[in-house]
C-alpha cells in the first residue's frame, strides 16, 4: 500500500527512531570526549579484547551444535509433555542472569551436585569459574535459542515433503540431507551470528564467572576501569571497541538471518516418516532428557534452596525489590512510547528498517551507554541521583529490538489488511491507532511488554556502574550477598526475583492475550 493511502504516518515513528539515535549518538560524544589520543591499550585490555571474542566464539559453537540433536529430536518425536517442555525453552531468555547463575552454581560450584558425584567415586572436582564456566552460562542461555530457531526451521519443512520421502522409501539419512540439511545449512549460520553478538555484550555472567586477567571480557574491563579505577579515559576506549565489535557483528548477523516461513506446509500435521525405533528412538530420547535436565536441573535448584533461605532475605533485598519493580514499570512505559510509533513507521516502509533500528539495541552495550552518559550528565547534576532513571531507559533501550521483531509483524497485517478501509472511512491517525492498530496487535504488545518487564527486572548491568547502598535494584543486592557469602539470603533473594521476572512476563503476556479476546 502506497504511503499516502495509509491510515497512520511515520512522523511519530521518525521522531522515536531520532531519539534513540541521539540517546546512542550523545553516550559516543560523551565517551568521545574522554578518550584521550595518546592512551592507548595495555596488555591487559589486549588480553580482554581477545578473550571476549573466543569465548563469544566458543559460545555460540558450542549452543548451536548442541542444538541441531535436540531440535531435530523434538522436531520429530511425540511425547507427552512435549509441549511443556518446548514453552520451558523460552524460560532462559526471561530469565534473570544472576538467578541463573546460582543455579549453575548449585549444579557445577564447588559444591555442586556434580563435584558431589565426582567426590564420590574418587574423580577430581571441577571449577566452573573462568572461561569454562563463561562459556557453560551462555550455553545455558542460548542453547534454547538456538533450539527453538532450528525447531522453526524444521516446522517450516512442508509436510507434503516428508510424505514424498516415505512414498519413495528413502531412508533417514536421505532424509536429513535432502530435506533437513540445507534448512540447518540455512539458519545456523545466522543463529550462531546471533548468539555471538549476545554472548559479545555479555557482562553479569563474567562479573560472577569470569574475572581476573585471564577471563576478563570488555565489559568487565569497563566496569573495572570505571568503578575500581575510576579511569573515565580507558573505559571510554574499551566502550569504543565494544562498540566496534558488537556492531560489526550485529550488521554480519542481521545480514545473514534468513526469514523462517512459518505457514508453509501447516494445512496439516507433519507425520514424521523417519522417525523410526529402536537406536534412533533411544538416541532422541536421549538427546531430549540431557536437554531438559542441563535447562530444567539450575532452575529446580533454585527454587529447592531458595525455598528454605527465603526466611533468610534481609530488608534491604525487599526494599531492592520494589525497586526493581518499578525500573521495571519505567522501562517498559519507556519502550512502549518507542515501539509503538516506530512499529508504526515500520509497518508502512521496507522491511528492512526494522533491523536497521535493531542494529543499535544489538551493537550498544549498556556498559557503554552508562559510561557516556555519566561522562555528560556529571557536570552538570549528580550521575548517582539518576542512576534508577538512566538504568530503565538503557533497559528500554536494549529490549527495543527485540520488541520490535515482536510488535512489526502485527501492525503491518492490520494495516494490510483494514488500511484501506479505515483510509475510505476516514480514520486516520490517533483514531486508526485505537479504532485498527492496537485491538489486532495487542498480543505482541503483552508479549512485548512482558519480556521487557523480565528483563529489566532481572538486569545486573548499568546500575552496577551507578549504584551507592541507597538505591540498588534485586539482582545487584543479590550479587552482594553472594559476594558476602550469605548463601541462604542469596538463594531465597535469587527465588524472589525468579518469582517477580516470571510474573511481570506472565502479568503483561496474559493482560495482551486477554484484552485481545474480550
Amino acid at each position: 500500500m502506497a504511503l499516502s493511502a495509509q491510515p497512520v504516518t511515520g512522523r511519530s515513528g521518525m521522531i522515536a527512531a531520532a531519539l534513540v539515535v541521539a540517546a546512542v549518538v550523545l553516550a559516543f560524544v560523551g565517551i568521545g570526549l574522554r578518550a584521550e589520543p595518546g592512551g592507548g591499550f595495555g596488555p591487559a585490555d589486549w588480553a580482554a579484547i581477545r578473550f571476549t571474542l573466543f569465548q563469544a566464539t566458543l559460545s555460540a559453537v558450542f549452543s548451536v551444535v548442541l542444538a541441531v540433536p535436540l531440535a531435530r529430536a523434538l522436531a520429530r518425536r511425540d511425547m507427552p509433555g512435549k509441549g511443556l517442555l518446548i514453552t520451558l525453552l523460552g524460560a532462559p531468555f526471561i530469565l534473570p542472569v544472576i538467578v541463573a547463575v546460582l543455579g549453575l552454581l548449585a549444579i557445577f560450584g564447588r559444591n555442586g551436585l556434580l563435584n558431589q558425584a565426582l567426590g564420590a567415586v574418587g574423580l577430581p572436582e571441577v571449577s566452573i569459574y573462568g572461561l569454562h564456566g563463561v562459556v557453560l552460562a551462555h550455553v545455558f542461555f542460548n542453547l534454547p535459542l538456538a533450539t527453538r530457531l532450528l525447531l522453526q526451521g524444521w516446522q517450516s519443512i512442508p509436510s507434503e515433503h516428508f510424505r514424498l520421502a516415505a512414498q519413495l522409501d528413502l531412508p533417514p539419512r536421505m532424509v536429513f540431507h535432502t530435506l533437513e540439511w540445507p534448512m540447518i545449512r540455512r539458519i545456523l549460520p545466522g543463529a550462531a551470528a546471533l548468539i555471538f553478538v549476545i554472548c559479545l555484550t555479555s557482562f553479569a555472567v563474567a562479573l560472577t564467572l569470569g574475572g581476573g586477567p585471564r577471563a576478563t571480557t570488555i565489559e568487565l574491563a569497563i566496569y573495572q576501569a570505571f568503578r575500581f579505577e575510576f579511569d573515565l579515559s580507558r573505559a571510554a576506549f574499551l566502550s569504543v571497541v565494544q562498540l566496534f565489535l558488537a556492531g560489526s557483528a550485529a550488521v554480519l548477523a542481521l545480514r545473514i538471518i534468513p526469514d523462517i516461513p512459518m505457514g508453509a506446509g501447516m494445512d496439516r500435521s507433519i507425520t514424521r516418516y523417519d522417525a523410526r525405533p529402536g537406536v534412533q528412538r533411544w538416541l532422541d530420547g536421549l538427546a531430549i532428557m540431557l536437554g531438559a535436565l542441563f535447562l530444567l536441573g539450575p532452575l529446580t535448584a533454585v527454587t529447592l534452596s531458595g525455598l528454605a533461605g527465603l526466611v533468610h532475605v534481609p530488608a534491604t533485598a525487599w526494599s531492592a525489590a520494589f525497586t526493581s519493580l518499578w525500573v521495571a514499570a519505567l522501562s517498559v512505559v519507556v519502550m512502549l512510547a518507542l515501539a509503538l510509533p516506530l512499529a508504526g513507521w515500520i509497518a508502512i516502509r521496507e522491511k528492512g528498517s526494522a533491523e536497521a533500528i535493531g542494529l543499535i539495541g544489538l551493537s550498544a552495550s549498556p556498559l557503554m551507554l552508562g559510561v557516556g552518559w555519566f561522562i555528560l550528565i556529571n557536570p552538570i547534576a549528580d550521575p548517582v541521583a539518576l542512576s534508577l532513571p538512566v538504568t530503565a531507559v538503557v533497559n528500554a533501550l536494549m529490549a527495543l529490538p527485540f520488541a520490535l521483531r515482536i510488535i512489526v509483524p502485527g501492525v503491518r497485517d492490520a494495516l494490510q489488511g483494514y488500511g484501506r478501509l479505515c483510509v475510505t472511512l476516514g480514520i486516520r491517525g490517533i483514531q486508526a491507532w485505537h479504532w485498527l492498530v492496537l485491538p489486532r496487535a495487542r498480543r505482541q504488545i503483552g508479549f512485548a511488554a512482558g519480556l521487557t518487564g523480565a528483563l529489566s527486572v532481572g538486569d545486573l548491568g548499568v546500575i552496577a556502574l551507578f549504584s551507592d547502598p541507597d538505591r540498588t535494584t534485586l539482582p545487584l543486592q543479590m550479587y552482594r550477598l553472594m559476594g558476602a557469602y550469605r548463601t541462604e539470603a542469596a538463594a531465597g533473594a535469587a527465588l524472589l526475583l525468579l518469582v517477580m521476572a516470571l510474573g511481570v512476563f506472565w502479568i503483561c503476556d496474559r493482560g495482551g492475550r486477554w484484552h485481545a479476546e474480550t
